[in-house]
């Protein structure tokens, strides 16, 4: 663990004895980011244990690296292990060369609220309205294979176009959107995204190196 963050593990402990069962509160280390959990409460939420990887968005946001510079991200839209509807928080430590070192996350269930509302709404005559959110998403994944074949997935079901038909323009297109988002900063990613796209390793290194010439 970094020195960094090593001060924000009671957080930790604080945030989810005071927000109850409902909230997992994660902290990660991004300096090793295959396995960059190393402190988490109410982990029933997301299934991860210690050592799990970092999430899609914590890779989205290292891999923009200087572009990024929001002290932290409130009330965005995640998805637990179950498929269960999150309400979640990211606080972003730096280093002091202002560099991501580590990320505080509180991820909330929010179903039961939102089973609340419905019920009141209808008791009131109130329709229920949809809220369009310009915030981003995030995955909670418990390893390097399921993180890799979730972000493929993904984006292979926007392209609508199984990989066993994709031709290599758009499987060029899937390596560069998971590069993107920083899915191969992660060890093991290139292998996952070689079996779920069909391809060889040797195949994936290729294809970024024609996504690095562009």
């Amino acid at each position: 663990m970094n020195e960094f963050i090593e001060k924000y593990v009671s957080l930790v402990d604080f945030l989810a004895d005071f927000l109850g069962n409902d909230a997992e509160v994660v902290l990660h280390d991004t300096t090793n980011l295959d396995k960059s959990v190393v402190a988490i409460r109410n982990n029933h939420i997301s299934g991860r244990e210690l050592g799990a990887p970092a999430t899609d968005l914590v890779l989205q946001k290292i891999n923009d690296g200087d572009d990024f510079k929001n002290p932290f991200i409130c009330n965005y839209r995640g998805v637990s292990i179950s498929g269960k509807q999150l309400k979640c928080a990211t606080y972003f430590i730096r280093d002091d060369e202002d560099k991501i070192a580590g990320i505080l996350c509180i991820n909330m269930e929010v179903d039961k609220l939102h089973q609340a509302q419905s019920f009141l709404n209808s008791f009131l005559g109130t329709p229920t309205q949809e809220v369009h959110s310009e915030q981003p998403s995030e995955t909670l994944s418990k390893s390097v294979k399921q993180l890799t074949l979730e972000s493929v997935h993904k984006i292979v079901n926007e392209l609508n176009i199984p990989p066993e038909r994709m031709d290599q323009d758009e499987k060029i297109l899937v390596v560069s959107e998971l590069n993107n988002n920083g899915i191969f900063l992660i060890k093991g990613a290139v292998s996952e995204a070689a079996h779920a796209l069909k391809v060889s390793e040797a195949t994936i290194y290729r294809y970024l190196g024609i996504i690095k010439k562009k």
